[in-house]
């Protein structure tokens, strides 16, 4: 091999180790992205479910207070 050729794969090489290297970053930060977006998710339907109590509590006063 030329040292031309060399020189271009070495090019080639060190440019293909940048692309992983920056989506391997790209990956991460998604990554810490999903985590936060999966807390949130837990939250929500936390309070979802406090929610669908209280109103399922109320419902049954309302129910027996038709009954009575």
């Amino acid at each position: 091999m030329s040292l031309e050729l060399l020189s271009k794969l070495e090019a080639k090489i060190k440019a293909t180790v940048e692309t992983i290297e920056l989506q391997k970053m790209e990956l991460d930060e998604e990554k810490q992205k999903n985590a936060e977006l999966t807390a949130k998710i837990e939250q929500l339907q936390s309070e979802l479910n406090s929610w669908n109590d209280k109103v399922s509590g109320l419902v049954g006063l309302l129910n027996e207070d038709i009954d009575a």
